[in-house]
């Protein structure tokens, strides 16, 4: 069984290994955010979610007009707020119904 700073280790070096391949060096993760959005959507509406909502709060946060780490990491944060918004909600209650003004990136 892998413990928690073994995973951490691995989820930072896998990282390290992804921004340079992507060549996207200034940008630092807040593992444990993204991990938790995505278990938390995942058990929402399903497990394929979870890796569906993770890769659009990447693009969403990618799209946005940011400045350096500190610009990144809130574009990051501002869509994964974004995205639990819409998980609490559930899929019934989508934008068509009370609309999400506001939430864009």
């Amino acid at each position: 069984m892998t413990d928690l700073s073994d995973e951490a280790r691995t989820l930072n070096e896998w990282s390290r290994q992804l921004t340079q391949a992507l060549q996207i060096l200034d940008l630092e993760i807040d593992h444990e955010r993204i991990v938790q959005v995505a278990r938390d959507t995942a058990d929402a509406v399903s497990p394929s979610a979870g890796t569906v909502s993770a890769f659009l709060i990447g693009y969403a946060a990618g799209n946005k007009d940011t400045r350096g780490r500190k610009g990144s990491g809130e574009a990051v944060e501002s869509a994964a707020d974004v995205v639990m918004q819409v998980c609490r909600k559930g899929v019934a209650d989508g934008p068509d119904k009370n609309g999400w003004t506001k939430t864009g990136q």
